[in-house]
């Protein structure tokens, strides 16, 4: 585990083509259903405690939400619990501003 919680877009996208970690989007459903990281799951910040069974404790997991808010609350409370936890610097803003692609192709940012 890095002592850093935060990981940049570049970071994330190499651990996640590298399939060296799990993405958790824990924004609104309705953000959710306009755009999403690929290969993410959907936990609403919420909803994190009663569905922590559902996050593999075992592989690194990046939060990550609009711009970081809500996902490094959720990374600090999972470290807290013994993941390897992180939040995504800037969120799914700083991920689309970097050129990576949402999911579906040509959706757009929620607000």
């Amino acid at each position: 585990m890095s002592d850093s919680i935060e990981i940049t877009v570049d970071e994330a996208a190499a651990r996640l083509a590298g399939d060296d970690a799990q993405l958790v989007d824990v924004r609104r459903q309705e953000e959710w259903d306009g755009s999403r990281l690929a290969g993410a799951i959907h936990i609403e910040l919420e909803l994190l405690a009663s569905k922590a069974k559902a996050i593999d404790k075992d592989k690194p997991v990046i939060f990550y939400c609009h711009s970081g808010t809500r996902s490094r609350m959720a990374a600090e409370a999972f470290r807290n619990s013994g993941y390897d936890a992180y939040t995504l610097t800037g969120g799914i803003k700083a991920w689309d501003g970097s050129g990576k692609p949402l999911d579906p192709p040509g959706a757009t940012i929620v607000h």
